[in-house]
């Protein structure tokens, strides 16, 4: 029967060709070709009616191909058959596409029974029941850690390994986890995809955008149960307990220093690169962070968002405000170890810590000259250029700064005029007229005795209390007053900064080069009431008095 049927089709395509013979040579090729399409065809029909049902399928599959525009699923050349064509996505199957779609519409059918959380995938339902029931099938030989599925597995594995198998293209940094590269590439993109429903702000991650939502809701689901400090993550509460703990996991490989955060080393190794890779575009300054940079934007600007309820002073940024709030609640949240003394803003307490250990780690490389402080070293380096003058005066500045103060002293304003002298600020003014005034706002709670300073009752209340804040870490001895511990501290490094012009003798006290200067002046400021004698030193006046005892 096949036979027949064979030689019947040639039959009609022969008479096919005669009827057509003036027809395009393309045309007869694609007869032929279907001819051939049909005997082979045939052959399988008789081979294998299965293998004959299966071929008829991929004939479908190629008819439907031509049709496949039409369809909101495109095939593509690129065996990425499947299109999203929301954020044009590809997927070699159907179903991948399908399950890819819920990320759009938000569709999450499948439904713990236990907790009520919603996934929108099977499998990672059945995930997340392993936490419920408990089970950790995987676990790590060298340290023991266990883990409900084989990807957390193999990707705490390579904490061990250092293997980093993902790279970035564009910058050649590698992560160990493919989800850590997804969220690196959105730095270089700048892109932000998710948007605040209630705000409008954007984000560059889902668990930003999260955490971010809480703050609209109140919602603190992590509390610190040391202070009561409540926290809408985790790993803030972690960070923030690390305060408590004084723990600082995050050390610096080349010098030593040890952070409670990752982010903190982060930003501290800039200080060792001297990169500075954020620019402002208006004036083309550079900074080592992108929130110093943002805050200095806010100079150009003049943009002051940040506003104090109490006197309406505004603030560029929030943490200056925050800094400003203690002055009205005289909060002083950082406390030093050693001495106990207590002070409003981090960096005074960074700053304090320094008198206890004589450490003056910012060194000038022009003269050797060491500060306690970075920003004291940045105005000296400026004394080898002198670079600014005073267009008064002439007297010559190593900083801005500093021209600014002094040509306040030119202006009436800063101007006692009591005696004639000049002040830099109008508040050093204000304090100076108590000495003419008499004025003394600052009363001791001990004895009543008042001063025109509050500096002063701090220092005179030492005497009450026995408090000796300043302890040299070198012998142990205490002193009430940075006055006596820094000159105590140059009889350990022998230092003399007060040197005779005359003679070139060198001193480790002020008052005893005003004594040495005696010597060569010739005069005797102390004289005997009994005799008249007189004397350079009082030591010497208070021997002599006794002889007339």
């Amino acid at each position: 029967m096949a036979f027949i049927k064979e030689e019947s089709e040639d039959v009609k395509i022969k008479e096919t060709f005669r009827v057509k013979h003036e027809e395009d040579t393309e045309e007869q090729t694609d007869l032929v070709a279907l001819k051939e399409e049909r005997q082979e065809l045939t052959r399988i029909e008789e081979k294998d009616q299965y293998e004959r049902h299966d071929f008829m399928n991929v004939e479908i599959s190629i008819q439907s191909k031509t049709t496949s525009s039409q369809k909101e699923v495109q095939k593509t050349e690129s065996n990425s058959y499947f299109t999203c064509h929301q954020c044009r996505k590809s997927f070699n199957q159907k179903y991948n596409l399908k399950n890819h779609m819920k990320v759009h519409t938000g569709e999450k059918p499948f439904i713990c029974q236990q907790c009520g959380k919603s996934f929108s995938l099977k499998q990672n339902l059945k995930r997340h029941i392993k936490s419920h029931s408990g089970e950790k099938p995987f676990t790590c030989n060298p340290c023991g850690k266990t883990f409900t599925n084989k990807a957390q597995f193999d990707s705490h594995m390579r904490s061990h390994s250092g293997e980093k198998p993902f790279t970035c293209k564009l910058c050649g940094k590698s992560f160990t986890r493919k989800g850590s590269l997804k969220s690196h590439m959105v730095i270089h993109t700048g892109e932000k995809p998710f948007p605040c429903d209630q705000c409008g702000k954007c984000f560059r991650h889902k668990s930003t955008l999260v955490t971010h939502m809480k703050t609209h809701s109140g919602e603190s689901t992590c509390n610190c149960k040391l202070c009561g400090k409540r926290f809408s993550n985790k790993s803030t509460l972690i960070a923030h307990l690390r305060n408590h703990t004084g723990e600082r996991p995050f050390t610096c490989t080349l010098c030593g220093k040890s952070f409670s955060r990752k982010g903190s080393l982060k930003i501290h190794m800039v200080v060792h690169t001297g990169e500075k890779p954020f620019s402002c575009d208006q004036c083309g300054k550079s900074f080592r962070h992108k929130a110093t940079l943002d805050s200095h934007i806010k100079t150009h600007t003049g943009e002051s968002p940040y506003s104090c309820r109490l006197c309406e002073k505004s603030f560029s940024n929030k943490s200056t405000l925050n800094a400003h709030m203690r002055n009205h609640t005289g909060e002083k949240p950082f406390t030093c170890t050693m001495c106990g003394k207590s002070f409003s803003k981090k960096s005074n307490l960074n700053a304090h810590i320094i008198t206890h250990t004589g450490e003056k780690p910012f060194m000038c490389s022009q003269c050797g000259k060491c500060f306690t402080r970075e920003i004291t070293l940045t105005y000296h380096m400026r004394i080898h250029s002198q670079e600014y003058n005073c267009h008064q005066c002439g007297q010559r500045f190593s900083d801005k700064r500093r021209l600014n103060w002094h040509e306040k002293t030119h202006s009436r304003s800063s101007t006692c005029h009591e005696c004639g002298k000049c002040f830099r600020f109008k508040a050093n003014l204000k304090v100076h007229m108590r000495i003419h005034t008499g004025e003394k706002p600052f009363t001791c709670t001990h004895c009543g005795k008042s001063f025109s300073q509050n500096i002063s009752l701090q220092i005179h209340t030492r005497l009450h209390t026995g408090e000796k804040p300043f302890t040299c870490i070198l012998c142990g001895k205490c002193f009430k007053y940075k006055a006596l511990f820094k000159v105590h501290m140059r009889s350990h490094t022998g230092e003399k900064p007060f040197t005779c012009k005359l003679c070139g003798k060198s001193f480790s006290r002020k008052k005893s080069l005003k004594i040495h200067m005696g010597v060569h002046t010739g005069e005797k400021p102390f004289p005997c009431d009994q005799c008249g004698k007189c004397f350079r030193h009082k030591a010497i006046l208070d021997s002599h008095m006794k002889s007339h005892l």
